[in-house]
């Protein structure tokens, strides 16, 4: 039996507007909402839905410039820049070249399979975990446009922001979605969940 590809999940978080962050990168404009109730499924997903994560440099920095060279200790960790010289941790893999040819070839590998009883595991050897795109509208965009991403989840916050980087900037093409489900927390933040259309 051939093993099943894993899917590629574009998983992020927005404004109303549609933006991801600020030109300059930052994010500040997401409220510390109250109850932060949609954290603890987000930290859910991360641990049960992905062995694997690919970002982009501006993505990855921002944990960098707080100290954090690793933020993921528990995936695989891949990021996409052609002006980083290297990777400040062994645990990072750097990808400067053939962005979507190394996103293709790691969608058709099995996964890691972590953390997992020794049935389990057997039972789920041709399937692994989904590799997990956080953030990142450029590197998004690249992705898109060479029909990599396979589904979208995106974290509506209930705020306006007027300007910044958008969730996937100037796309090639239309990429047609389907909803797959929601999640409405008591933050007013709205989780929406969608395949793409092929």
């Amino acid at each position: 039996m051939q093993a099943q590809k894993r899917k590629l999940k574009y998983h992020v978080a927005m404004t109303l507007d549609g933006f991801i962050a600020r030109e300059d990168d930052s994010t500040d404009f997401f409220p510390h909402l109250s109850p932060p109730d949609h954290v603890m499924d987000y930290l859910d997903d991360l641990a049960s839905a992905y062995d694997t994560v690919v970002m982009g440099r501006s993505t990855y920095e921002f944990g960098l410039k707080a100290g954090v060279t690793d933020p993921y200790p528990s995936m695989e960790t891949h990021v996409c820049s052609r002006s980083m010289k290297e990777s400040p941790s062994p645990r990072v893999n750097l990808v400067r070249e053939d962005v979507v040819g190394f996103v293709r070839e790691l969608k058709s590998r099995p996964g890691q399979q972590k953390d997992m009883s020794r049935i389990v595991r057997a039972a789920r050897l041709s399937v692994g975990k989904d590799i997990y795109l956080c953030g990142g509208g450029l590197l998004a965009k690249t992705l898109f446009d060479a029909g990599l991403i396979d589904e979208v989840i995106i974290k509506v916050n209930p705020v306006l922001l007027g300007s910044g980087k958008a969730l996937a900037p100037r796309l090639s093409q239309l990429v047609g979605l389907e909803l797959l489900g929601t999640q409405t927390y008591q933050s007013g933040v709205v989780v929406l969940h969608y395949s793409v259309k092929r």
